[in-house]
């Protein structure tokens, strides 16, 4: 989610995955996937800067998630099952 501010001074954070384009014409518009336009303070750089703030700061906490805590492994199957050979 990025910070930009409504026209109005209004913050509003926006989930940066839904921005489809940024123009200025002449205010900075946000065309989301779905249609939805937002019209921010901010102009289209400072938009575009912060995205790619965004994107690499997720990049840095999962390089610094690798390190921490259990690590996920496969355990194989047996080759063979001691109960399967029970009858019941």
């Amino acid at each position: 989610m990025i910070l930009v501010h409504r026209l109005r001074g209004e913050p509003l954070y926006v989930n940066s995955d839904l921005i489809e384009s940024v123009e200025a014409s002449p205010d900075t518009v946000l065309t989301l996937v779905d249609g939805r336009r937002i019209f921010v303070e901010e102009p289209p750089a400072t938009v575009v800067d912060r995205f790619v703030g965004f994107r690499a700061s997720l990049l840095v906490a999962a390089d610094e998630l690798k390190g921490q805590g259990p690590t996920l492994s496969v355990v194989p199957e047996p080759d063979h099952c001691s109960t399967c050979d029970q009858e019941g």
